[in-house]
């Protein structure tokens, strides 16, 4: 792999930080934001830096008496160790405060970027192997406002055209699997295992995708096995309730799908419980390379019927741990 320029060039759409301020994000994206004096990312506990080799983001450093060469955010190291010893990675980080941003971050006029495209290129920042890190980092009002930005994403039509959905069923008639891990608040008592579960899309020879939510503890995936609330997707572009843009749906129906074929290990489809045989849909939004926020309605059956919402937002997060066919 050729290495990376010492300075390279930024061709990323948002603004430039002012360079009278030192950014407490990482280095290898512009951040949207002017930061006003005397911030402070961790106010309780300040980022330790070694007096030894490492060097301030962007800075000139002194070594042996002389003075280094400009120090290229391309050197740095993803993390940063806290004096308590522990590991904060800056990708990561960086979403966090781009999604719950302190108040010593004024934003710039909004018309000026579009924040779905930062989002999107600091998940493809980070390794596939550590995305999963966000499930536990995110908190409700932070999966709410990716939900909120996933949607500026459709103002941008190149961005709007990109899909980290590849799920097809191979020439030699293979069956494509993906798994993701899922987090969520304020599932009703009847299914509040909800607020942590797993999801598993396949396709099938019919040329549908399908899939099914799986409850997280042992009993939960035993019981799954009795109702295993599979959905089926459909190319749906719009929430129904809102009217507010989305990339597809799952659509849940009574449970009683005509499936041939399943992945290894996956129970026949059977009737869903309540409330998830009243006309439940889960509409999703891409957030960044496996990485998804879904709205899940509960529609209802009689015409008369006021969707409402049956938790909050979800976040979805694939696991590519997962071997893809199966």
């Amino acid at each position: 792999m050729a290495a990376k320029s010492s300075t390279p060039t930024f061709r990323h759409p948002l603004p430039l930080l002012s360079a009278s301020h030192h950014s407490p994000f990482s280095g290898k994206l512009n951040f949207p934001y002017r930061i006003s004096q005397g911030f402070e990312l961790y106010k309780q506990c300040k980022i330790s830096s070694s007096s030894s080799s490492s060097t301030t983001r962007g800075s000139v450093s002194s070594i042996n008496g002389g003075v280094s060469a400009y120090g290229s955010p391309w050197d740095e190291k993803p993390y940063e160790i806290l004096p308590n010893g522990k590991r904060v990675f800056l990708d990561e980080q960086d979403i966090v405060t781009f999604l719950d941003p302190p108040k010593e971050l004024i934003p710039l006029d909004p018309a000026s970027y579009n924040p779905a495209v930062y989002i999107w290129k600091k998940i493809e920042d980070i390794p596939e192997e550590r995305r999963h890190r966000l499930l536990h980092l995110l908190t409700p009002l932070h999966i709410s406002r990716a939900w909120q930005i996933a949607g500026t994403r459709y103002e941008d039509p190149k961005l709007a055209k990109r899909s980290e959905f590849n799920l097809f069923s191979g020439e030699d008639g293979g069956m494509s699997l993906e798994c993701y891990h899922c987090r969520t608040t304020g599932g009703p008592m009847p299914i509040a295992w909800i607020n942590s579960f797993k999801k598993a899309l396949f396709s099938c020879k019919d040329g549908n995708i399908y899939g099914r939510f799986i409850g997280g503890s042992v009993l939960e995936q035993l019981a799954s096995n009795w109702s295993p609330l599979y959905f089926v997707l459909r190319n749906y572009k719009e929430v129904m309730s809102t009217e507010q843009p989305c990339d597809f749906a799952y659509e849940f129906g009574d449970g009683q799908f005509d499936i041939h074929e399943y992945p290894q290990g996956f129970p026949r489809p059977a009737k869903h419980p309540y409330p998830f045989n009243d006309q439940v849909v889960v509409y999703v939004r891409h957030l960044g390379p496996g990485v998804s926020i879904g709205q899940a309605w509960q529609e209802g059956k009689a015409l008369e019927q006021v969707p409402r919402k049956l938790c909050s937002e979800i976040l979805m997060v694939r696991d590519y741990s997962t071997a893809s066919r199966k």
